[in-house]
């Protein structure tokens, strides 16, 4: 086992919980000036004090290890991308960085997140575009970053929908009836049919849920087991909400949302019964959703928050693209890194799923670091119900690391060890350092291009050499 050096997590993991180096050190049976050297990455963590750590604040060993950096250097290179093509900063650097002073990593990337946006409204005031243009991070992006930042797990939200499926008797087939009756017999509320374009409403006056008849009854249940987390846990989302957003701001309104959102997933596919449900049938989404009568999306996205401490499924990344590229959900358990700077990459397979809607699609892939995923991708289509009205189409993509690909049905057959059968991926064109792919779309940031009338080459953006 190779030592590990991490005591700017275990220090800023200590300073979180609000524990003192003297009562974390006799926790851990060491003495402080131990502990503050292993704060200090004067002396690495052994594996007596890593299992002592696990168990005393509930952390998976992989906390500490080196893989836990990798969102967060991929987020140095994209924010510093600049400073590393002038050499001013080496990625080694980075990697530094990120594992011994992580909060201040963060720092660098809200900095020059800041930057960037502030660079994008200053093109706005001269090319006659305006001068108040809204920032580029929109409130929804917030949100997003929110559920990336948590790695997609809520374990507080998690807890209470699981305990208050096990009060009402959620069980697969009869969790609309369920739902109805605690709607009712607590809060007095009805359901009744949804008219118009509303998909549902929510009558505080008259105490009634309209719910479309266009929602197929997995729909049903989970709008209705949203509206349930508003109602019995409101005071508690808003607490959750204001801890990085302030009240009354479009930020704090939309945290609120997809905090209850995340409840009532919780509420209808309760944690420990479907954790052994994907355990059982190895994630086989297809056999999960016959299960639980629920849609495709709904029992990918589930899949991805399956991270409690003690009891961790597979850690997966969840996104959802359209035929255009754009991202309109992203979240990750792993150190899978989504771009911000331009479109993701053409090579993955979410696109590929257009092609086939309904089938599973499936690919082995690998970053430029050499980190390898195994990942599923399929298109769904939703509908309005009318004749020739437009529908929506998203591409569903659920990946993981290749370490825990053969806990996947989908991995059957495919020789996980042969490196050389991944496709080569990036996090997008303009951050992605494979300077030699052919279907790059736009120039490396921060490579001069190698620009030569007499010469032409494949690779549509040639760099530079770079001097000797």
């Amino acid at each position: 086992m190779s030592k590990i050096y991490a005591g700017g997590r275990l220090r800023r993991l200590r300073e979180e919980r609000g524990i003192s180096q003297a009562e974390t050190a006799r926790v851990l049976g060491i003495s402080p000036s131990y502990l503050n050297q292993m704060e200090h990455d004067s002396r690495p963590l052994t594996v007596p004090v890593l299992l002592r750590l696990t168990e005393a604040f509930g952390v998976d060993p992989a906390f500490f290890s080196e893989r836990d950096t990798t969102r967060l250097v991929a987020d140095l290179r994209e924010a510093l991308a600049g400073e590393l093509a002038d050499a001013r900063i080496s990625a080694t650097d980075l990697t530094g960085l990120a594992s011994r002073m992580p909060g201040v990593a963060q720092v660098l990337i809200d900095l020059g997140r800041r930057n960037h946006q502030l660079a994008e409204r200053l093109v706005g005031t001269t090319d006659g575009r305006g001068t108040h243009q809204e920032a580029p991070r929109s409130p929804h992006e917030e949100i997003r970053d929110f559920f990336y930042r948590h790695q997609n797990y809520l374990h507080d939200t998690d807890l209470a929908a699981e305990h208050l499926a096990e009060e009402i008797g959620i069980r697969p087939g009869d969790v609309v009836q369920a739902l109805t009756a605690r709607l009712e017999d607590r809060h007095g509320v009805r359901l009744a049919a949804a008219h118009g374009d509303h998909l549902h409403h929510y009558d505080d006056v008259t105490r009634t849920l309209h719910l479309s008849a266009r929602l197929r009854p997995g729909q049903r249940a989970f709008r209705s087991a949203t509206q349930l987390a508003l109602l019995e846990h409101g005071d508690e989302l808003d607490r959750q909400a204001a801890e990085e957003f302030p009240p009354g701001t479009p930020a704090h309104t939309l945290a609120r949302i997809g905090i209850a959102n995340y409840f009532a997933a919780a509420l209808i596919l309760p944690y420990t019964a479907f954790h052994t449900a994907a355990e059982e049938v190895r994630y086989d989404i297809d056999r999960l959703t016959d299960r639980y009568g629920l849609g495709y999306e709904t029992v990918c996205h589930r899949l991805s928050t399956l991270q409690r401490p003690r009891l961790r499924g597979v850690p997966f990344s969840f996104v959802r693209v359209d035929r255009a590229g754009n991202m309109s959900k992203r979240q990750s358990a792993t150190g899978f890194h989504f771009s911000r700077a331009g479109g993701t990459c053409p090579l993955w397979n979410v696109y590929e799923a257009f092609a086939a809607p309904g089938r599973i699609h499936v690919q082995v892939t690998e970053m430029p670091d050499g980190q390898r995923y195994l990942w599923t991708a399929r298109a769904v289509t939703r509908h309005r119900g009318g004749w020739g009205e437009p529908g929506k189409t998203y591409a569903i993509g659920l990946g993981c690391e290749i370490r825990h690909a053969h806990r996947l049905v989908y991995s059957d057959g495919l020789d996980l060890t042969n490196t050389s059968a991944a496709t080569p991926i990036g996090m997008g064109c303009r951050v992605c350092e494979r300077l030699d792919c052919p279907q790059r779309a736009a120039p490396p940031l921060g490579r001069p291009l190698r620009i030569d009338q007499n010469t032409s080459t494949f690779v549509p953006y040639p760099v530079a050499d770079s001097p000797a």
